[in-house]
């Protein structure tokens, strides 16, 4: 049933006016709502220092039940102390271990290098010595025959002066004392020139690279001399 006493007017008018509203009411609230002082870091603070402190109670309460004291944690500084030395040691050892590594490495490369070098110049010694043997025997007797033993000695000089930037240098063992570490004897000669042992004559040459031997030198060493008929005649009659 519709109460016909409450005004139904719907004009447009009508509805205008009840849907504004006066802006004083609106900026009196605003005005009012920034009045209320609300100190919200305070109550924060406040609700901290009350859950830090029922924190530290319950902390103390349940190391108090424990039974936690001075001597349990140092004991525990003991046993951490222990594996850091542990651990220190450890290091050491593992450190040490690979400084040896790394230097046995180091000394093996370097060894393979050198009998790298080694084979490859022993390879080229037996071309040293084919022109040192052309040197010794040719004799060039016309100017041709010297312009093409000057050709050939420039092109062995020039390989061995490859040989010395490598570090490879020739033995000089000639009327030096027969060394088995240098030489080898591959002849012996009775003499009463040179004292016994000593090396008259140089057959092939030796070589070394560094402080190694590339290639014994192969020698004639002297040996004393044999005794003669009349050397004989003598010890006899001296014996009898």
């Amino acid at each position: 049933m519709v109460d016909e006493s409450r005004p139904t007017d719907t004009s447009p008018e009508n509805f205008n006016v009840a849907e504004e509203k006066p802006l004083d009411d609106v900026e009196e609230l605003r005005v009012e709502d920034g009045a209320i002082d609300i100190d919200v870091e305070g109550a924060f603070t406040e609700s901290s220092v009350e859950e830090l402190t029922q924190a530290a109670g319950s902390t103390s309460e349940a190391v108090a039940g424990e039974g936690v004291g001075p001597a349990d944690w140092q004991a525990e500084i003991n046993t951490m102390k222990a594996q850091l030395e542990e651990r220190t040691s450890q290091y050491m050892r593992i450190a040490a271990d690979f400084e040896n590594y790394r230097r046995r490495n180091s000394k093996e490369r370097d060894d393979q290098e050198v009998q790298i070098k080694r084979n490859t110049i022993t390879e080229l010694l037996p071309v040293i010595d084919n022109f040192e043997r052309a040197r010794a025997q040719i004799k060039p007797q016309t100017e041709a025959e010297m312009t093409i033993h000057k050709s050939y000695q420039s092109v062995y000089k020039q390989l061995v002066d490859c040989l010395k930037r490598l570090g490879v240098s020739a033995m000089r063992a000639e009327g030096q004392e027969f060394d088995p570490n240098l030489h080898e004897a591959v002849m012996r000669e009775p003499t009463d020139q040179h004292p016994e042992g000593t090396v008259i004559e140089e057959l092939v040459r030796g070589y070394i690279i560094g402080d190694r031997v590339l290639r014994h030198a192969m020698v004639k060493v002297a040996a004393p001399p044999e005794p003669t008929s009349n050397d004989t005649s003598d010890a006899a009659v001296a014996e009898s």
